[in-house]
């Protein structure tokens, strides 16, 4: 099962920029996370700032049943702080059913890196990584990535496939369609990055994220404030 946390979530980038400015305007966005059209749990963040540091909370929750019986399941808790662009820490703790994962990441001013002490991964990077959540444009600009869920990275590629209308909760959105995959192809198919990720570029946002990976998985935009 661990392959339905590998494809989960995301975290890349070609600079640690995150572009607060657009996210200014935004205390919470909220996705759904769907499994085979049903939903199954999911993806919270919320936003805080305090003079020119910005706080965004990160809260994901979700569960796989069969036949009534729950096989998979995931729950974790993140915090990225920015000072105004500059990525200066995060922090998460999940829970992959009964195994605890985390991260623990600085910046170095002097050093001008990244150093971190997580579950899959202690070290340093450059600050040519970002974390990676949907909430964050970045991730469709960037070449690598650091897991929020175990501190690994990885290399990526984004391909940008053409404008679409798609319908969402009663909405229509103007919408920017791009696949992400890996870089290494050498991967195991079953452990590559693979995602079609819709992006609202009038709100900065991305409206939908979608994969295969022992079913079909959706993440959504449900509402955002």
């Amino acid at each position: 099962m661990k392959k339905f946390l590998i494809l989960i979530i995301v975290f890349f980038s070609s600079n640690v920029l995150a572009h607060m400015e657009h996210y200014k305007k935004f205390n919470k966005i909220e996705m759904d996370i769907l499994r085979n059209g049903e939903l199954i749990g999911y993806n919270y963040y919320f936003f805080s700032r305090k003079g020119d540091e910005t706080i965004v909370t990160n809260q994901i929750k979700f569960a796989v049943k069969l036949l009534g019986a729950t096989i998979f399941q995931v729950e974790g808790f993140g915090e990225e702080r920015y000072l105004k662009d500059q990525l200066i820490s995060y922090v998460s703790k999940t829970l992959q059913n009964d195994k605890e994962k985390f991260v623990d990441l600085v910046f170095d001013k002097n050093k001008n890196k990244l150093t971190i002490k997580g579950s899959s991964y202690s070290g340093e990077a450059s600050v040519g990584n970002i974390i990676g959540n949907w909430w964050n444009h970045k991730i469709l600009q960037t070449n690598s990535q650091i897991s929020p869920i175990s501190g690994s990275i990885k290399q990526q590629v984004v391909t940008f496939i053409g404008k679409e209308k798609i319908e969402q909760y009663g909405k229509t959105y103007e919408v920017d369609h791009f696949k992400l995959n890996s870089k290494d192809m050498s991967i195991p198919k079953d452990k590559r990055l693979d995602f079609d990720i819709w992006f609202d570029k009038k709100n900065s946002m991305i409206i939908r994220v979608s994969y295969s990976r022992m079913g079909n998985w959706e993440y959504r935009l449900k509402n955002f404030e």
